[in-house]
């Protein structure tokens, strides 16, 4: 079942992709007390992923934040050191958005927004979303319908603050 607006983000363990290495952690210590931006890629380094969807963030994580926002999380099905690796080559700033690594898609299964890519030889992965979090409860929802890409950039993200 896919996560609504309303609905409590599961409690889940993660690895987050940090300066410092990788660092465990879990859905619970993310969200508690805090307003939060979860925004999902299919996957580190893809072709839309790299030159649309994580460059929207970076260009309104400042304005984003102004919202009351307290953290961008940046997710896709990779390990944390590919998601590193990204963070690097995309110039990402820690402070701004947080790497999120969900190497066995625990989260996104969790979550329902899995997106089953075997056939193309690209294993289980996430759906193009963006969510906002308050408290660990979802306020917004914005999926992708498949290939696309507009409800869950930066700007609509922004939009919907």
């Amino acid at each position: 079942m896919t996560i609504e607006v309303g609905d409590t983000i599961p409690s889940v363990k993660v690895v987050l992709a940090t300066p410092d290495g990788p660092k465990e952690t879990t859905t619970d210590e993310l969200f508690r007390g805090k307003k939060v931006v979860l925004f999902a890629t299919p996957g580190a380094f893809t072709p839309t992923c790299s030159a649309r969807h994580l460059p929207s963030f970076v260009e309104t994580a400042g304005a984003i934040k102004a919202k009351g926002v307290h953290r961008i999380i940046c997710m896709a099905v990779n390990d944390q050191f590919v998601m590193a690796a990204w963070a690097k080559d995309q110039g990402i700033n820690p402070d701004d958005i947080t790497m999120l690594s969900d190497g066995s898609a625990a989260l996104t299964k969790a979550l329902g927004l899995e997106l089953d890519l075997i056939g193309r030889g690209l294993g289980v992965r996430s759906q193009r979303f963006a969510l906002v979090a308050e408290d660990g409860r979802v306020t917004h929802l914005a999926v992708e319908p498949p290939g696309g890409f507009d409800v869950s950039k930066g700007q609509s993200v922004l939009a919907a603050l």
